[in-house]
């Protein structure tokens, strides 16, 4: 009782001295940590930086948009479900049944130089559409036909001028060599932390950077496998639901003409089995697209049945069967086991491996990115030469991608979509495999 006495007696006396600066001490600690981020971007010291290695070619103007995006955003942005959300824009209309658009820009919005935002700061050059400035809180554009996914359109992130934006970080350096962006560091708007990107030509070459401490982060390579073994390194394994891996078929083809052939092969491929990390991809679009349909014919690895559907081709097609499939080096081992797996069921196959899309193959093993929108008109209808690349043909799909793209109404253009999946998917002028993962690497 007495050393209970006497502690608190001690205490008392220790407040008595010190207490008016103890209180000081609290009251200044905490206008401090009040205003950690303004003594932050005053005094350089403090600046932190986060190195960033990214695999990749690009100039000011072709950045990834997971870069360009913290700079700037466009009249719209995307949500998680594909869909356009108010961005620099506020509000949007239609008129004249989808040939005409006007934007509402958000009141009080400036630059990151300081300067106020108006409409006729956006110079956009779209062909075959007119843009005018009603006055400085609206843009229009005057299209010549009717384009419901026209919100999506304008959601890529604008700059004034450079990569001048309106968005939370700003530009503090670039570094360039013949075009090609070496270095760019971005910086948060209210606080000193950086962020530095240094590009690389290849996985290699990135990884030689993170093993010399170049950068201290790896942003999104395939291969993470050079590190495996390293202790002090996280792996944060990425789903890319907006790209899938496909073998694309050639419906040109003399072969390859036939649906029930294009199915036996979907049959015959251990999807599976090709990147056990990855998710299936069903269809050509996003399962995470509002117009995704989880109906489709998944075609299941079924040897027998692909088996059963070759057997009933005529003799003289089956004894000239044979496949080359064409592929890139990244690619290849997958291409591998799909050959394996045709071989199998008696299809003779032959891996290629190039660079790009050739002008002419049977089958083209490659990542397709599935652009936000259900629209994908550039890629299956019939008139599109240049970007059809399996040459695919049918007066359905083709009426239904026209109406998909001038329906207005959103539950319809679902129906629409919806089925525009199911038949694709049928047809199988592509045997869809799976939704690519890519790993971003980072010191403990």
């Amino acid at each position: 009782m007495r050393k209970a006495r006497f502690l608190v007696h001690l205490v008392l006396l220790f407040l008595k001295r010190f207490g008016i600066l103890i209180g000081v001490g609290i009251l200044v600690g905490g206008i401090l940590f009040g205003l950690r981020s303004k003594i932050t971007t005053l005094l350089p010291g403090l600046t932190t930086q986060e190195k960033i290695g990214v695999v990749g070619r690009f100039t000011a103007d072709t950045l990834p948009l997971s870069i360009s995006s913290r700079i700037s955003f466009g009249l719209t942005i995307v949500d998680k479900e594909n869909l356009p959300q108010p961005g620099i824009a506020e509000s949007w209309e239609t008129k004249n049944e989808g040939r005409v658009w006007v934007f509402t820009f958000k009141k009080d919005l400036r630059w990151q130089d300081n300067t106020s935002l108006k409409s006729s700061d956006f110079s956009y050059n779209f062909p075959g559409i007119t843009v005018s400035y009603p006055d400085e809180a609206h843009i229009e554009f005057q299209l010549s036909d009717p384009y419901a996914p026209f919100p999506i359109i304008v959601s890529r992130p604008y700059f004034k001028k450079g990569l001048l934006g309106v968005g939370e970080w700003r530009v503090r350096k670039i570094v360039t060599s013949a075009g090609n962006v070496q270095e760019l560091t971005l910086e948060e708007k209210t606080t000193r932390i950086q962020k530095v990107y240094r590009f690389y030509p290849t996985e290699e070459s990135l990884i030689a950077a993170f093993k010399l401490g170049e950068v201290n982060t790896i942003s999104e390579i395939s291969d993470p496998h050079a590190l495996f073994s390293w202790k002090t390194v996280e792996l944060s394994p990425i789903s890319h639901e907006d790209r899938f891996v496909g073998i694309f078929l050639n419906t040109a083809d003399s072969l390859l003409a036939e649906k029930n052939i294009r199915q036996a092969l979907a049959y015959a491929t251990n999807k599976g089995n090709i990147d056990e990390m990855s998710t299936r991809a069903l269809s050509p679009l996003s399962p995470s697209s509002w117009a995704y349909n989880p109906l489709v014919k998944t075609y299941d690895y079924d040897p027998a049945r692909a088996r059963k559907l070759l057997d009933e081709l005529p003799k003289d097609q089956r004894e000239q069967f044979s496949i080359n499939l064409v592929t890139i080096p990244s690619l290849l081992e997958p291409a591998e086991k799909i050959a394996k797996d045709w071989e199998e069921v008696g299809v003779s196959t032959t891996v290629q491996v190039g660079t790009g899309v050739p002008e002419n193959f049977q089958a083209l093993l490659a990542t397709q990115v599935i652009p936000p929108d259900p629209d994908q008109y550039s890629m299956w209808h019939s008139t599109q030469t240049d970007t059809n690349i399996t040459h695919y043909k049918s007066a359905r799909i083709d009426k239904l991608l026209e109406d998909g793209r001038r329906t207005l109404n959103q539950d319809e253009r679902k129906r629409i979509y919806l089925d525009f999946q199911r038949f694709l998917v049928e047809d199988s002028p592509v045997i869809f495999l799976y939704h690519p993962i890519s790993y971003t690497i980072s010191q403990k």
